[in-house]
């Protein structure tokens, strides 16, 4: 059974990564999880060598991008134009990482995708997920990828549950998501379009679009405006 509201098409507009090819190939996102890797190495080698530089192994960095000197990037990663790589920041491998995006001080990227003006400015980890076009996590806010219990990851919605077959799984962000600060996104988390979610939360499960998440059990749709 399809759960519509968790597909590729539901929770992100196209045209805001260079993952949308890979994207398109699959229903849910977490699908895409497996794929990053291979997907940045084909794309890299394909980059516009005016607007890209390739720097050490399988890494691209757009020439207009600013990274700084105290940054740490492992490849294969691809940085997009304007993006804004800070102090300290880890990329630790297989990061896609859009246009106009910052990756803030000490904040740690792993196996992922973000889509163009993602924001994870400050002290973020951020491992086996995607997140979609303008979302943004606020500080100390992070993904947590792997089960206590080591199992495989299922994606919980109401009463469903959906294997998904992977041992590690962050969390999905649609578009336009708001992390608050100190929250923490257990495995198999997914979070509609337009949705906020309240600082110190500890989300598990799924959140719908245009969702306001306070709590657990305490989640209120936003007001539609004329």
């Amino acid at each position: 059974m399809e759960l519509c509201n968790l597909t590729v098409q539901a929770l992100f507009e196209s045209g805001h990564s260079l993952a949308d090819g890979l994207l398109e190939s699959v229903t849910y996102p977490w699908e895409a999880l497996g794929c990053i890797k291979e997907t940045i190495l084909k794309l890299g080698a394909a980059l516009p060598t005016e607007e890209y530089d390739k720097v050490g192994e399988d890494i691209w960095i757009a020439k207009d991008a600013k990274v700084a000197p105290t940054a740490f990037i492992n490849g294969p990663a691809i940085i997009g134009h304007r993006t804004e790589v800070r102090h300290c920041a880890f990329i630790r491998g297989s990061a896609l990482v859009g246009d106009d995006c910052v990756v803030g001080n000490s904040t740690e990227l792993k196996n992922v995708i973000l889509f163009d003006r993602v924001q994870v400015p400050h002290y973020n980890y951020v491992g086996d997920s995607i997140l979609g076009y303008r979302s943004h996590m606020g500080a100390g806010s992070i993904t947590s990828n792997v089960k206590s219990d080591k199992t495989l990851v299922t994606v919980r919605c109401d009463e469903q549950r959906l294997e998904t077959g992977l041992k590690k799984f962050g969390a999905i962000l649609g578009d336009c998501v708001e992390i608050g600060c100190g929250s923490v996104l257990n495995p198999g988390t997914v979070i509609g379009r337009e949705s906020n979610v309240y600082p110190l939360s500890m989300v598990r499960g799924t959140v719908e679009a245009n969702s306001i998440y306070k709590k657990q059990g305490e989640v209120a749709k936003k007001l539609q405006r004329d």
